[in-house]
C-alpha cells in the first residue's frame, strides 16, 4: 500500500511568548525560529518516520524549495511536489510558557492546486493505495471524488475546520481523524460519546478517531468504541503533536493492520514524544524512538 499525502507545505514562523496574545495587546517574544511545517508536511514526516512508503503531493513557491529538500532527507517521495507562482504558504505560531500554541495560516501556493494537477498525480496510484487529506489546500472535494473512483482508501483530517468541509463527500471516507475543536465545529457537541454517536450515525461506513489532548483519544465505528488514556507528561511545545498522532495511527492501523486499541496506543506515545521538542516537523520522533519510549514506560 502506497500512501499519498496530498497536503500543505508551510514555512512556520514560531514565536516563543509568555502567554498567547490577547485582543488589543502587544507583547514581545523571547525568540523566533523558522521551521518546516504545514499539516501536510508534518503528517508526511510522521508517516515516513513511522515506516510508511510516503508520497507527498503539493505546491511551493520559489521561496520554499528548502521544504522539498527537507522532505527528501526524511525519505519522502517528493516527485509530486510542484512549483507555483505564488509565495509558499506560511504560519505564524505563538508558543507560550506552558507549551500551548496559537496559529495563523497564510495559504499561498497551497491554494493553487488545479484539476489538471490532481488528475496527473492520481494517475500514479491505484486501488488499495491510501490517500490522506487535511484542509490546508484547495480542491479537496474533487480529490476525494477522483480517489474514490480509483478505489483508494481515504483518510481525512478536517483541520482546520471550515464550512467548505460540509461540501465534501465525507461519507466516501474510510477514516475521519480530528481533535475536540474540529469535532465541536462539525457536530455542535462537546461530550465525546455524543460526538462519536453523531459522527458514526452520519457516516456509518467511516471510522472515527477523536483526539482530546491530555484527556486521551477515542476510536469509534458502527460496532464499537475504544478509549486510550493520555500519558502523564509535561509538554515543551504541543505544535505538531496531532500530526504525529495522525501519521503513526495510519501506519499502525492501515499498513500494519493493528487493532484500534494498539494503534491508538502507538499514536499516543508518538504524539507525547513530539511535545518534548520545539517545532512541528522537527519534533516528530522516529519509530525506534517511539518503540523505546513505549518499552521504558511499560506500553
Amino acid at each position: 500500500m502506497k500512501v499519498l499525502n496530498f497536503g500543505s507545505l508551510n514555512q512556520d514562523y514560531t514565536y516563543r511568548v509568555s502567554h498567547i496574545v490577547q485582543e488589543g495587546e502587544t507583547i514581545s517574544s523571547s525568540s523566533l525560529e523558522i521551521y518546516p511545517g504545514g499539516k501536510g508536511l508534518n503528517q508526511s514526516v510522521a508517516l515516513s518516520l513511522a515506516g510508511a512508503e510516503t508520497f507527498h503531493a503539493g505546491l511551493i513557491g520559489n521561496d520554499g524549495l528548502w521544504l522539498k529538500e527537507y522532505c527528501d532527507r526524511y525519505g519522502i517521495d517528493t516527485s509530486f511536489i510542484g512549483l507555483a507562482e505564488e509565495r509558499t504558504g506560511n504560519a505564524i505560531i505563538q508558543v507560550d510558557d506552558k507549551g500551548n500554541n496559537s496559529i495563523i495560516l497564510f495559504s499561498g501556493a497551497n491554494h493553487a492546486v488545479s484539476v489538471e494537477l490532481i488528475e496527473k498525480i492520481l494517475e500514479n496510484f491505484s486501488e488499495g493505495d491510501l490517500l490522506l487529506l487535511q484542509n490546508e489546500i484547495n480542491a479537496s472535494a474533487y480529490i476525494i471524488k477522483k480517489a474514490k473512483e480509483k478505489g483508494m482508501v481515504i483518510v481525512v483530517n478536517p483541520s482546520p475546520y471550515t464550512e467548505e468541509i460540509a461540501k465534501w463527500n465525507l461519507e466516501q471516507t474510510d477514516l475521519l481523524i480530528m481533535n475536540e475543536i474540529e469535532a465541536f465545529q462539525m457536530t455542535g457537541e462537546q461530550t465525546p460519546m455524543i460526538i462519536l454517536d453523531k459522527l458514526t450515525g452520519r457516516y456509518p461506513e467511516t471510522s472515527i478517531v477523536l483526539t482530546l489532548g491530555d484527556k486521551g483519544a477515542y476510536f469509534a465505528d458502527k460496532e464499537k468504541r475504544v478509549y486510550q488514556q493520555a500519558l502523564d507528561i509535561i509538554p515543551v511545545d504541543t505544535t505538531g503533536a496531532g500530526d504525529t498522532f495522525t501519521g503513526y495511527f495510519i501506519k499502525a492501523f492501515f499498513l500494519e493492520h493493528e487493532s484500534p486499541e494498539h494503534s491508538l496506543e502507538i499514536a499516543t506515545y508518538a504524539a507525547a514524544m513530539a511535545t518534548f521538542r520545539e517545532g512541528a516537523a522537527v519534533s516528530i520522533p522516529a519509530a525506534a524512538e517511539v518503540d523505546g519510549f513505549m518499552k521504558k514506560r511499560g506500553g
